[in-house]
C-alpha cells in the first residue's frame, strides 16, 4: 500500500488540475491497486456477511473528484481513497462496513480510519433507538462495549448538545445525543502500510462488530417498511 500512500501525499501538496493531469498516470496506478485491495476485502466481507452479496466494487466506492459546489475549500480532489460495503451498495442509505486510506493526519478526512454504521439516518431511526435506550438500553451499551474491545468509540463531533429530557437521569443519556451511529477508530500510518496484514486485521475487526451493524440495520429495514 505504500505506492498507494505515497501519490495520495504528492496530491495532498499538489491538489490542483494542472499537476492532477501531469500526473495522471501515477493516480490510476495508485486506484488500482486500491481497488485490487478492495475487491478482496469486498471478497472476504461478502463471504462473512451474506447482505452484501452481489455487490460489485462500483456499488461500494468513490470518484476521486470532490463536490465543490457548497464547500469553502475548492480543492478539486480527495486524498483519500476508501470502500464503503453496505446492504444494496452505497446509497441504499444502509449502515455498513468503511475503510478509509488517505495521507495519516489527526482527523477526517486525512487520517486512515476503520468504521462500522453510517453517518446519516432518517430521523425515524434515531427516535427507534432512542425508545430502545429507554426499554433496553443495556444491549446497545454491549454493543458499544464490544466495539471499544478492539478500539472503536462511537463519533459524538455532531451531537446533541443537550441531553434529552427523557434520558436526563439515564445511564444512556451520551448515548440518547447521538443523531447518527457509527463506531470508529483512526488508523497509525504504520497499520496500513502491509496490504495482507492491514486486511486480516479489518476482516477481525469487522466480524466481531457485526452485531452492532445488524442492528442498525434491523432498525433501519423496520423504517423502510414503515414507509411502503
Amino acid at each position: 500500500m505504500k505506492n498507494v500512500i505515497n501519490f495520495l501525499h504528492q496530491l495532498h501538496q499538489n491538489n490542483n488540475t494542472q499537476w492532477f493531469h501531469a500526473h495522471r498516470d501515477e493516480y490510476e496506478a495508485a486506484r488500482d491497486r486500491f481497488n485490487q485491495f478492495a475487491l478482496r476485502l469486498l471478497s472476504e466481507l461478502s463471504s462473512m456477511d451474506k447482505s452484501l452479496e452481489g455487490l460489485e466494487l462500483k456499488d461500494c466506492t468513490y470518484r476521486i473528484n470532490r463536490d465543490i459546489r457548497f464547500s469553502a475549500d475548492k480543492s478539486p480532489y480527495k486524498t483519500h481513497f476508501c470502500l464503503f460495503a453496505a446492504p444494496g451498495g452505497k446509497k441504499s442509505g444502509k449502515a455498513g462496513y468503511y475503510f478509509h486510506l488517505s495521507v495519516g493526519g489527526d482527523g477526517y478526512p486525512d487520517a486512515n480510519m476503520i468504521a462500522v454504521g453510517n453517518y446519516c439516518y432518517d430521523k425515524r431511526v434515531v427516535e427507534i433507538v432512542r425508545e430502545d435506550l429507554e426499554d433496553e438500553g443495556d444491549k446497545f451499551d454491549a454493543l458499544v462495549a464490544k466495539g471499544a474491545e478492539d478500539g472503536l468509540t462511537l463519533d459524538y463531533e455532531n451531537a446533541l448538545k443537550k441531553v434529552p429530557k427523557p434520558f436526563a437521569d439515564s445511564p444512556y443519556k451520551d448515548y440518547a445525543r447521538l443523531k447518527a451511529y457509527c463506531l470508529q477508530r483512526y488508523l497509525d500510518p504504520s497499520e496500513v502500510e502491509d496490504a495482507d496484514a492491514l486486511l486480516a486485521y479489518l476482516i477481525d475487526v469487522f466480524k466481531h462488530n457485526k452485531p452492532f451493524l445488524d442492528y442498525i440495520n434491523k432498525v433501519i429495514d423496520y423504517t423502510m417498511e414503515e414507509d411502503e
